[in-house]
């Protein structure tokens, strides 16, 4: 008795066979609204705009190749290994201007004294350069901004 059921189960139903037929006639065929949706997309292609996502000249920062050092101001001490930067000239402490060019560092006075400064690395001032907020054409340009 337990065999017949089983043999039953394994035999498709009314339902599944209806629904395998239906499928069979439905294979191949498209609804009339995609039929037009893809005639009018091969009929007429139309041209689509190009999009440029270049910003302006004006917007545009240089890039660091494209500099030739960047300037970044610095008023408190700078205190590196426990000793305090001072200028080897005036023995000024702080107020500093801070260069970065062709990989290395150099900081610059008030008055107007520059020395490298080996302990700083570029990588240094990129942590703690903002961003740029101006390009300059010369170097006593960008001191002027900057109020040096």
């Amino acid at each position: 008795m337990f065999y017949r059921i089983r043999r039953r189960a394994q035999e498709p139903s009314e339902r599944q066979r209806q629904h395998y037929e239906a499928h069979v006639r439905l294979v191949g065929q498209v609804p009339p609204e995609v039929q037009q949706v893809r005639a009018a997309h091969q009929s007429a292609p139309e041209p689509t705009s190009v999009v440029d996502d270049v910003l302006p000249p004006e917007l545009r920062v240089p890039s660091h190749d494209q500099l030739d050092g960047r300037v970044m101001p610095w008023t408190q001490p700078i205190v590196l290994d426990g000793d305090m930067v001072a200028c080897a000239e005036c023995g000024a402490y702080r107020d500093w201007v801070i260069i970065s060019t062709q990989g290395q560092i150099w900081v610059r006075c008030r008055q107007g004294h520059m020395q490298p400064e080996t302990r700083l690395d570029t990588a240094w001032y990129n942590r703690h350069a903002g961003p740029a907020d101006a390009t300059h054409a010369t170097f006593e340009d960008c001191l002027r901004h900057l109020g040096h």
